[in-house]
């Protein structure tokens, strides 16, 4: 066997840790070691083998009874339902999540009051700022995203981490490492981006920078920016107070005191206008909705200073892409609880900026890959990506 077919993805034990992260027993690594293993077997070896059954049977077989290729990724989708190629990649993706999710709550249930009050105990230190009569948008509320039970706001005891601790614990099964030993990819290939194409502007900041994380999450990706902008004053908003308890504490566990986790809806920021230098989302536009959309965009607009630049990174927009891929990439939406994912990618997001205010010749696209350790785990290879999970993604910007 070739060292090539040896390699695989890292171990579940080469995770990053901090001290909010859960800890796990041989059974558990063995569980999500499976889950990433898997993952990997579908996104490299069946998945080709989906658009094989869609080239060489679904497609002659279409265009034999209309005379033209499918139109859209919906008539493909009907298409490809018969396949059995697609019937059992879907399946086991959809498997794998729901695993993943079990296994990870598992992990977290069981230790929920350490990690609990290890979280408390590190959130004494200042930066972080709840408010439990903010209301939750019903996109968030109404919907289990990703298989999430709970999604990322239910409480399951007072002052509750876990779903955080759950997400935190099992993305590394989702991804098979691709974002890198803490989770932190994206966030990286931000500073990275920064870094080359927009070194100019990071020196006109340098003697103060006001970042701005809209839908951070726990701070996967707000942290790098942070840590790579030390003089940085970070501000990463989110209306789940499980999210941001998990993500202050780990925040602070691993060093970082520059950033505020504050619980506030993007749609309306609770700050004055050209307050930051650097207004960001980090896969946050899928999770919201049509109206919310065009809301961030206003406010990242309102909130710009002059010379501010707004980013957002997503996966890649449908327009112009194979209807094929258009359809692989749509799996999440009728698969994996992500309502707003097909209406998302479909968006004319210039369109969006200009209404916002911002002027056309400002705006901007780029492709970003994760930066990872890759002495540890495999470089992204976007060739091989599995539509959603790994770590290609699309930016859209524009400057103020």
């Amino acid at each position: 066997m070739s060292s090539t077919q040896l390699q695989g993805p890292p171990p579940y034990q080469a995770i990053g840790r901090h001290a909010v992260m859960s800890q796990v027993d041989h059974d558990e690594a063995a569980r999500f070691n499976f889950l990433t293993h898997m993952n990997r077997f579908l996104s490299t070896r069946l998945l080709p083998r989906v658009k094989d059954a869609y080239e060489r049977s679904a497609l002659p077989r279409f265009q034999a009874a209309h005379g033209r290729a499918p139109a859209d990724r919906r008539e493909v989708r009907q298409l490809m339902a018969d396949e059995t190629a697609y019937q059992q990649w879907s399946a086991l993706r959809r498997g794998t999540m729901e695993l993943r999710q079990q296994t990870g709550r598992a992990v977290v249930l069981r230790q929920l009051d350490r990690l609990n009050q290890v979280a408390a105990e590190l959130n004494v230190q200042p930066g972080l700022k709840l408010d439990p009569s903010l209301p939750l948008p019903r996109y968030i509320a109404a919907v289990d995203q990703h298989c999430m039970p709970g999604s990322y706001h239910t409480e399951l005891v007072a002052n509750d981490v876990s779903p955080a601790a759950n997400y935190d614990a099992g993305i590394f099964a989702t991804t098979g490492g691709g974002l890198g030993r803490y989770s932190d990819g994206g966030g990286w290939a931000v500073v990275e981006w920064l870094r080359e194409q927009r070194s100019e502007w990071l020196a006109r900041h340098a003697s103060q920078l006001r970042i701005l994380d809209l839908g951070c999450g726990l701070g996967h990706n707000t942290l790098p920016l942070a840590q790579a902008f030390p003089h940085a004053q970070v501000t990463a908003i989110d209306v789940a107070a499980p999210m941001l308890r998990y993500g202050h504490a780990r925040a602070r566990s691993l060093g970082v005191s520059n950033v505020a986790f504050i619980q506030a809806d993007a749609e309306q920021p609770p700050f004055a206008e050209q307050s930051f230098d650097l207004v960001l989302t980090c896969m946050f536009l899928h999770e919201t909705s049509r109206s919310a959309i065009n809301r961030v965009f206003q406010q990242s607009y309102r909130l710009l200073a002059d010379d501010g630049i707004s980013l957002h990174l997503e996966q890649p927009q449908y327009a112009g892409m194979p209807v094929y891929e258009q359809f692989i990439r749509d799996w999440d939406a009728h698969n994996n609880n992500e309502p707003f994912w097909t209406t998302m990618h479909d968006l004319d997001l210039r369109a969006l900026a200009a209404d916002a205010g911002f002027a056309p010749e400002q705006m901007f696209e780029t492709g970003l890959a994760a930066v990872v350790d890759e002495s540890l785990f495999p470089k992204p290879d976007k060739n091989t990506e599995d539509y959603g999970r790994a770590a290609a993604w699309y930016v859209f910007g524009a400057a103020r």
